[in-house]
């Protein structure tokens, strides 16, 4: 398989996946957009740019002592597997988003950035689904390594603000047909990608 088909294409599923669909720095990215304007949203949405950098640096270091332990590693597959499978439901019961705004103050980037520390998901994504992916590409040079990242939080970042500038033009966007139809149809990628996840825990497990 090559570096796009191995690594490129699962960071540009999981980018777009993780900055189209609902979550708490969707939700504040779309709320301060709505409170302050498409400034106020596009500093939320760079803020996984900061947070992550210790999260993925702590992550690759804990995954590298383990690599060469499979059962460990069948283990992280399956997890992985579950919470693709867990975020392609979530995707598919989408319905769009409604958001109750009160009145605070615009701390626009540090909110951002307590929100994404705050959240779950990052850890879960990097220690279950890129942090194994990362180390693959390892293997293969720095190139696939970079290409991953780089696509990951391009699409995640890049969709957030994308979503930010809409917003800020038209709130109904949010409740739009055609943006709740791409979210479902990457729940749908989700899946594909959970079942080799569970596949690949599986060969690490020896299970037949």
């Amino acid at each position: 398989m090559t570096i796009f088909t191995s690594f490129v294409v699962p960071g540009m599923a999981f980018g777009l996946s993780a900055g189209l669909s609902p979550g708490p720095l969707l939700t504040l990215v779309i709320s301060e957009t709505l409170r302050y304007g498409i400034a106020g949203g596009v500093r939320v949405a760079i803020a996984p740019l900061l947070t992550d950098v210790p999260i993925i640096g702590v992550t690759i270091l804990l995954l590298s002592q383990l690599s060469n332990v499979k059962p460990v590693l069948g283990v992280i597959s399956l997890i992985g597997a579950l919470y693709l499978f867990y975020l392609g439901y979530e995707s598919f019961c989408f319905k769009g988003m409604e958001l109750d705004l009160g009145t605070v103050k615009p701390r626009s980037f540090q909110k951002g950035l307590i929100a994404n520390l705050l959240n779950p998901n990052p850890y879960l994504f990097w220690l279950s689904i890129g942090g194994p992916l990362t180390i693959k590409a390892s293997h293969q040079g720095v190139l696939p390594v970079f290409s991953f990242v780089a696509v990951f939080y391009l699409l995640l970042v890049g969709s957030k603000v994308a979503l930010a500038v809409i917003v800020g033009k038209s709130g109904k966007f949010l409740k739009n047909t055609y943006y709740v139809l791409t979210v479902r149809i990457l729940g749908g990628i989700l899946f594909l990608f959970g079942f080799l996840f569970l596949k690949e825990g599986m060969i690490y497990l020896n299970i037949p």
